[in-house]
C-alpha cells in the first residue's frame, strides 16, 4: 500500500513531534522559549539538534521566459520551476526535452495539458539551439 505525497507531508510534522517527545532532554520542548538575543545566532542547538544558519542565491522567482512564444511554458512550467533556472539548464535535443517534458508530466504530476507539450519542447529546443556549445 502506498502513501501519497500529501499524506507523507502531513505525517512528518506529527511524527518530528513525537520523536521530539520522546527524545532524551525533551521537556526542553515544553518550556516556552527565550527572548531572542540581540544578534542574530548563525547556530541554534536544542533537544540534541544544530541547526546552522546558510545563504544561497536562487534565480529570480518574477522572471518569465522571453519571446512571443513563450506562452504555453509561462503557462506551465512557472509554477514549478524559475524562467532563471530553466534557461541556465544545457543543451539538449527533441528528444531529451520531450522526455523530460513527458517525465515532469507523468512522473511528477505536473499538470500540464498534453496539447501544451509540442509547444513546450519547441520552445526548450529553441533555447537550446542558440546556446554556445
Amino acid at each position: 500500500m502506498g502513501l501519497s505525497t500529501k499524506a507523507v507531508a502531513r505525517g512528518v510534522p506529527a511524527l518530528l513531534l513525537a520523536l521530539a517527545a520522546l527524545a532524551p532532554g525533551a521537556a526542553a520542548f515544553a518550556q516556552p522559549a527565550a527572548a531572542p538575543a540581540a544578534s542574530t545566532a548563525s547556530t541554534v542547538t536544542g533537544g540534541g539538534v544544530t541547526l546552522h544558519s546558510v545563504s544561497t542565491n536562487f534565480p529570480d522567482s518574477d522572471r518569465l521566459f522571453p519571446g512571443p512564444a513563450a506562452d504555453a511554458i509561462n503557462n506551465n512550467c512557472l509554477a514549478c520551476h524559475s524562467a532563471g533556472m530553466v534557461l541556465t539548464q544545457p543543451r539538449l535535443s527533441r528528444a531529451d526535452w520531450q522526455a523530460e517534458v513527458e517525465k515532469m508530466r507523468s512522473f511528477y504530476k505536473a499538470p500540464v495539458d498534453a496539447t501544451d507539450v509540442p509547444a513546450i519542447v519547441d520552445y526548450l529546443v529553441g533555447l537550446s539551439s542558440t546556446k554556445q556549445p
